[in-house]
């Protein structure tokens, strides 16, 4: 940003695809600044030095690149891949000029808020690459923002087709929190080819959600955060709450549960990517808080720890309370999948298998007992 406040351009070459096991995501970049200098990685090493050269030829000529690197069973190309994966890198020049929405996009990271950014970088017609728009989840539709790369430039993709049809799919990867490509036809249809187009997802950390203070609540914690998730650990009992006994949580909030739950939600914290671990298993906690748990427009899980007696008890209580068998189907509960787990690190390891099933769409079972594709 501070080069980009400057004037000055950048070269910036960012990972688009990736196949088989090469070593970092889609998102990841490099930048080569105009003062020669690297920040970034795109494979941690294998071909930095290739996509730093092609970042300054792009600087020079303005034209974006498309590049694969990696060496496959037919092609050997220039530059390989030690892990043996292929990726496609789009290096592009990166200024004032070129991305004046750039400073929207830094704001909206600063504050939480998710963005996309969709970008042209496949077209049969040359002047369509490095046309992109940025889309938020809030905007309505045909009020992204956008440049080009290019000598043309508004706050299009380069038709209504188009723009229609990748603003309905990135915010499908934004809500997942995903950065991919995506590929269409050249005026977007969607069953066509020709054109990619590069989603850039910058969504906040998903949210997980850890009621009562134990030592179970400390290992799903740390695994959660091992996850990626920002955790919040929550009890109404301040002797227990403490950032002292939950170093690996982001936040550790005295209040009761299900009051604090509400707030989260009517505040608009709380979405589909929200997964919520009940471990107090004390029915003066966990009743009321699954009552608000279950009624939520959307949350990706929301698990309980208990007995089979504790789970038939919840259960009864929570009818009683009024919350209907379709609710009540929504609960995980007892939490987590069979794994035979005894110490509260082997239990929160059973309590994530089952939130990255529910996910994914996985289904518990060993591998060695499936068949077909292990990644859906």
């Amino acid at each position: 940003m501070a080069w980009w406040e400057a004037g000055e351009e950048v070269g910036v070459g960012t990972v688009v695809a990736t196949f088989r096991s090469a070593p970092r995501p889609p998102g990841a970049s490099m930048l080569v600044g105009p003062d020669g200098t690297a920040v970034g990685s795109v494979s941690g090493g294998c071909v930095e030095g290739a996509v730093y050269d092609l970042a300054q030829t792009v600087v020079e000529s303005g034209a974006p690149v498309l590049e694969r690197y990696g060496v496959s069973d037919d092609d050997a190309f220039a530059v390989g891949l030690t892990c043996g994966g292929i990726l496609d890198v789009y290096v592009e020049k990166v200024s004032r000029t070129t991305f004046p929405e750039l400073a929207e996009v830094a704001a909206d990271l600063e504050a939480g808020r998710p963005v996309a950014v969709a970008t042209v970088i496949e077209h049969p017609d040359p002047d369509r690459v490095g046309r992109r728009v940025l889309l938020r989840p809030d905007a309505p539709a045909g009020s992204s923002s956008g440049s080009s790369s290019g000598s043309s430039s508004g706050s299009s993709l380069g038709s209504p087709r188009a723009d229609d049809a990748v603003r309905d799919d990135a915010l499908g990867l934004l809500a997942a929190g995903t950065s991919g490509v995506l590929t269409y036809g050249p005026d977007g249809e969607r069953r066509g080819e020709g054109m990619r187009v590069f989603v850039w997802a910058f969504a906040p950390k998903p949210r997980m959600l850890v009621f009562g203070a134990i030592d179970f609540a400390a290992a799903v914690a740390r695994v959660g955060a091992f996850l990626g998730y920002h955790v919040t650990v929550c009890d109404a009992r301040p002797v227990f709450a403490t950032a002292t006994r939950f170093p690996h949580a982001d936040e550790v909030v005295v209040d009761w549960p299900h009051r604090y739950l509400r707030a989260e939600q009517q505040a608009g914290r709380i979405d589909g990517r929200t997964v919520v671990t009940v471990l107090t298993h004390d029915p003066k906690f966990d009743v009321p808080l699954l009552e608000v748990a279950l009624r939520l427009p959307e949350v990706a899980y929301i698990g309980a720890m208990g007995s089979r007696r504790t789970h038939d008890d919840r259960m009864e209580r929570l009818r009683e309370a009024g919350v209907t068998e379709t609710e009540l189907a929504r609960l995980r509960s007892p939490i987590g999948l069979d794994l035979g787990a005894r110490t509260p690190e082997e239990t929160a390891v059973s309590i994530a298998a089952e939130i990255i099933a529910g996910r994914w769409g996985g289904s518990g079972e060993p591998l060695a007992r499936t068949e077909g594709r292990i990644h859906r």
